[in-house]
């Protein structure tokens, strides 16, 4: 029996939800559609620039939206990430333990410094934009990870963010090969598309020899295998990892099991905001194949969970919601 279904590793960024026009990205500056990285002044200058706008804080950055999945359909969970010892820190730390997810965090000391924040910007047409500020996230390292936890959890999960700093990339590595010493599965996520564009290289590094499972969109498939031809980028993403899931928006998505292709029919929504919706996608579909599920089955329940949380805003759905969708 392992302790948890999935332990993983990933930046700790408070998320701090707006909803924006295009014209006011524009006005801005700021790239619509994809994953930025600024320094604390470019995103304090943001903030100051949006201070009469509404906002939502919760804890975040991809690797923890996908874990607090895992924990509200009822899976075990554990997450290795770096926050300081500063307010936001403290919420961040708070919320994650409320949602159900065991951490590092809640045994070792958080030090002084500035805690990473990820401004979110969702548009009228439902795409989500997002501005990060790494602060001492960008301080992650192999000290944040809890052997014991890895080698006592079904699946390793890494965030495909951790390659843009050299120690978060190699506690990436040493995850993996801690998990694999133990004989146990690695499962990765490219994350954004810019992560592929500017760090292909760092990604293929913590990849390695492969690993287990890969969750990719469409546009980061074909631009890791340098293509446009969807086909040509699945055979690629099989030289890579023993299985894969390419999610292809409303055309629902394409999963491999190391066997046999799958296409998993999309669940029809009238999408508002797409914040979240991989990680979902990516968390519901983990859940799955550690309780039990085919890959058909977990990619199903992916489907549907991902389509139900772009119908309303922020990364999380209630656990009830959550609930509901499993039964």
């Amino acid at each position: 029996m392992t302790k948890y279904d999935v332990y993983a590793l990933g930046n700790a960024l408070l998320d701090i939800e707006f909803e924006v026009s295009p014209e006011t990205l524009g006005e801005l500056g700021i790239d619509k559609g994809v994953m930025t990285l600024l320094d604390r002044d470019a995103q304090d200058k943001i903030v100051s620039n949006l201070a009469e706008y509404d906002t939502k804080r919760s804890c975040g950055g991809s690797a923890a939206n996908t874990l607090i999945a895992v924990s509200q359909f009822g899976g075990k969970a554990f997450y290795s990430c770096k926050v300081a010892d500063d307010e936001p820190g403290k919420f961040y730390t708070k919320d994650l333990l409320d949602c159900g997810v065991a951490t590092n965090l809640d045994t070792q000391n958080a030090e002084s410094g500035v805690t990473g924040k990820c401004l979110v910007f969702v548009t009228p047409d439902a795409d989500r934009t997002m501005n990060t500020f790494l602060g001492i996230s960008g301080d992650f390292s192999d000290a944040e990870l809890i052997p014991e936890a890895i080698k006592n959890a079904e699946y390793t999960y890494i965030e495909g963010y951790l390659v843009s700093g050299e120690t978060s990339k190699q506690a990436a590595v040493k995850a993996k090969e801690i998990a694999q010493a133990a004989g146990k599965k690695v499962a990765f996520t490219l994350a954004d598309l810019n992560m592929v564009k500017f760090f292909k290289p760092g990604l293929l590094e913590i990849i390695g020899s492969g690993v287990d499972f890969l969750f990719a969109n469409e546009s980061e498939a074909l631009l890791m295998a340098d293509t446009e031809d969807f086909d040509v980028a699945v055979g690629y993403l099989k030289t890579i990892s023993k299985g894969f899931a390419i999610t292809r928006g409303a055309s629902g998505s394409v999963i491999f099991d190391g066997d046999k292709l799958m296409e998993i029919e999309p669940f029809p929504a009238q999408a508002i905001d797409t914040v979240g919706a991989g990680d979902m996608y990516a968390g519901a579909f983990l859940y799955g194949i550690t309780n039990g599920m085919s890959y058909e089955e977990a990619g199903k329940l992916a489907s549907k969970a991902s389509s139900k949380i772009v119908t309303c805003l922020g990364a999380r759905l209630k656990t009830e919601e959550v609930k509901a969708i499993l039964s």
